[in-house]
């Protein structure tokens, strides 16, 4: 293994240690203090990092999709995790629903997708389920009005290409069965969920409240609906699917 990749994963490695040792919302956001070399460490890693975005992720399906002919009704969910191991043929049957979840994204990420994985697929609607990565800062710190951005940046893209707009707020979690509440401090979930409410109606969405469907009397996800606090589970899915089938006719109506 030469130095450069040495280097890379050490950085890899420490960048890791530090964003899971604490996740919420930052009030401020000032440059941090770096080595001298950590500008050019950085560099040599972003050359390495060639899709950042996971653009390549869906690639071929849109390009299928663009190609087939325009269909009735497609609704695109984009997120992260939650979304991505969401089994949509199964949970709506016979519904022309296309899955563009990716594990880990956060706001930035989805938004950087918007056109290619749901503009151009011309859906009559989009579910955005996101920002429970970007208070756990899987891509950095960010304040919750850099989130808020992100979420007005795609509802704009959308409406302004005649796609519907959903927003889910986001699922609680819980400390059940691993800990949790340390990346993702029920406080900034509340927090986030508050202004996707109060935003909704600036764009003429639909809410799908995920939150209140799997949350118990504690504020935590509850117990049996998810096997390590985060992610729904089998459970858990079935309780999402009425709600945001719901909030999907009463947008397309």
């Amino acid at each position: 293994m030469d130095n450069l990749k040495k280097i890379i994963i050490a950085l890899c490695f420490s960048m890791s240690l530090s964003l899971s040792a604490r996740g919420q919302f930052v009030s401020e956001l000032g440059p941090s203090a770096s080595p001298c070399c950590m500008p050019h460490v950085a560099a040599q890693l972003a050359n390495e990092l060639t899709d950042w975005n996971q653009m390549g992720r869906y690639h071929a399906d849109d390009m299928r999709l663009e190609r087939a002919p325009a269909v009735q009704g497609r609704v695109v969910f984009l997120g992260d995790s939650i979304t991505d191991g969401w089994d949509l043929a199964k949970y709506f049957p016979g519904k022309p629903y296309v899955n563009r979840g990716i594990s880990g994204q956060t706001t930035p990420q989805m938004l950087a997708r918007m056109y290619a994985d749901v503009i151009h697929l011309h859906p009559a609607a989009f579910i955005l389920l996101a920002g429970t990565n970007d208070i756990a800062g899987n891509t950095g710190p960010e304040t919750q009005e850099m989130v808020e951005d992100n979420i007005r940046a795609m509802c704009e893209l959308a409406a302004s290409n005649n796609i519907k707009v959903i927003l889910c707020l986001l699922t609680p979690i819980s400390d059940y069965t691993r800990k949790q509440s340390d990346q993702r401090p029920p406080a900034d979930i509340l927090s986030l969920n508050h202004w996707i409410e109060s935003y909704a109606p600036d764009v003429h969405a639909q809410i799908a409240d995920y939150y209140a469907a799997l949350v118990d009397d504690k504020g935590m996800l509850r117990e049996g609906y998810s096997d390590d606090g985060l992610h729904p589970n089998a459970k858990g899915y079935e309780l999402l699917a009425p709600v945001a089938e719901a909030a999907i006719e009463a947008a397309l109506k």
